[in-house]
């Protein structure tokens, strides 16, 4: 049976007509593609782009619709794209300006651009030509995702994670969500640019990091943990042995003494998983100097905790939580869910002497970020941390303030090299 071509009046990129001629061009090339049994995961880019134009071209004509060159060219890189690419993410994904992606179903796709979400015109042809792409995008990664297996989490060659859930799970249709990589990590300077913080607590963070400080980044989903994170190791004596722990590996530290591990879900038969505490155990054993673990979230927080107390100063991890109070309060939670027998006081203790520093940070409405506080524990009292704030942040006057304390964690001051050569003064005149 030959192909009906449908007659159509062509007008611009992100009309519903362009949408709806792709969804026509797309089934006309499958079709041409099975009928010329064209290899094409083995043909050559410059082969494949001869072979699409010239289709795309054949199409136009016979279905006289009126297109420029340029109309030919952009179909002739998105049908490519939809034939061995990631479809309509593919420009997304190519965007270095874009951090997030997020599929809603197959017509609503978003992504944030400098901090702020914005809705994509660009879309799906339909729920299969979701999961076609999510399958092409996990299929290197040997994962999987069908009615019995209705969630994949993983991360992608070039370090960017992707989380995909379909029916019956996802109501309506399938829906992703990809955090980008970024191809080079902001440094400190960015971040003075970018007004996350200023350079008085650029300098005691430093300060923290050199003197081996336990520190802990805290704040909610997107708030930018893990970059900041990954800013204060740049700072780790280079001689330092380091073990890092992710469930996707993202930290780019640029050291040479970097020993990088990654969680592992279990196969399909249930077999094979290894947890984050699973490797923070076997990090203990592999002399490490620090311990960098990307996210706190079960119950490897008591060997953390445990590494922490136990010679492994310098260490630092994140966790998800509105304020510096509510991270302590989640990381005992944590323990308590991870079976800890001890009393409550028992594992206050353990919390305020492992972790020196909390360092919070928050995403506002308008796409920025700050961190909004710098505080020492430096103990707890009737059932209460006690919290020194060092820096805090004024969110009407859009500054961030320096409270008249000084640090009083010893590791500041004493047994440390470089806090000899480092005076508590160069913080801030205030200190």
């Amino acid at each position: 049976m030959a192909f009906q071509y449908p007659q159509y009046d062509f007008s611009l990129k992100n009309t519903q007509t362009y949408q709806d001629i792709k969804y026509a061009l797309h089934r006309y090339l499958i079709a041409q593609v099975e009928e010329d049994k064209i290899p094409i995961v083995e043909w050559s880019e410059e082969q494949l782009n001869d072979y699409v134009y010239g289709h795309v071209t054949q199409y136009a004509n016979k279905s006289q619709m009126a297109v420029s060159s340029q109309d030919l060219d952009d179909l002739t890189e998105e049908m490519v794209n939809e034939l061995v690419g990631f479809g309509p993410l593919h420009s997304l994904l190519e965007d270095d300006s874009i951090s997030d992606i997020m599929v809603n179903g197959a017509y609503h796709i978003f992504f944030e651009k400098q901090g702020k979400v914005q809705k994509s015109s660009l879309r799906f042809i339909d729920d299969e030509h979701v999961l076609r792409v999510i399958r092409r995008i996990i299929a290197p990664m040997g994962r999987r995702l069908d009615e019995s297996s209705p969630m994949v989490d993983a991360r992608l060659p070039d370090g960017s994670r992707i989380n995909a859930i379909i029916p019956p799970l996802a109501l309506d249709g399938p829906c992703v969500s990809i955090r980008k990589f970024r191809r080079e990590m902001l440094r400190e300077t960015d971040m003075l640019v970018y007004g996350t913080l200023n350079q008085e607590m650029l300098d005691l963070l430093i300060l923290a990091v050199k003197s081996r400080c336990n520190i802990m980044v805290s704040g909610g989903t997107g708030t930018g943990k893990t970059t900041l994170l990954n800013t204060l190791s740049r700072f780790i004596d280079p001689a330092q042995r380091i073990v890092t722990i992710e469930d996707a590996a993202e930290l780019q530290l640029g050291h040479n003494h970097v020993v990088r591990l990654e969680t592992r879900p279990p196969t399909i038969e249930g077999d094979g998983e290894v947890r984050a505490r699973d490797l923070v155990r076997n990090a203990l054993r592999m002399r490490p100097d620090r311990i960098i673990l990307g996210e706190v979230r079960g119950e490897e927080v008591l060997d953390v905790l445990q590494a922490m107390n136990t010679g492994h100063d310098g260490s630092m991890s994140t966790v998800h939580a509105n304020n510096p109070r509510d991270a302590l309060v989640r990381l005992e939670m944590l323990a308590s869910l991870a079976n800890f027998k001890g009393a409550h006081d028992v594992i206050r203790e353990m919390i305020s002497s492992a972790v020196d520093l909390m360092v919070h940070i928050s995403r506002f409405a308008d796409g920025t970020r700050r961190i909004t506080s710098i505080a020492e524990i430096t103990g707890h009292r009737d059932g209460q941390y006690l919290l020194n704030e060092l820096f805090s942040y004024n969110h009407p006057l859009n500054r961030h303030e320096i409270n008249n304390v000084r640090p009083v964690n010893e590791k500041f001051t004493s047994g440390n090299q470089h806090s000899k050569n480092h005076r508590l003064t160069s913080v801030s005149p205030d200190f």
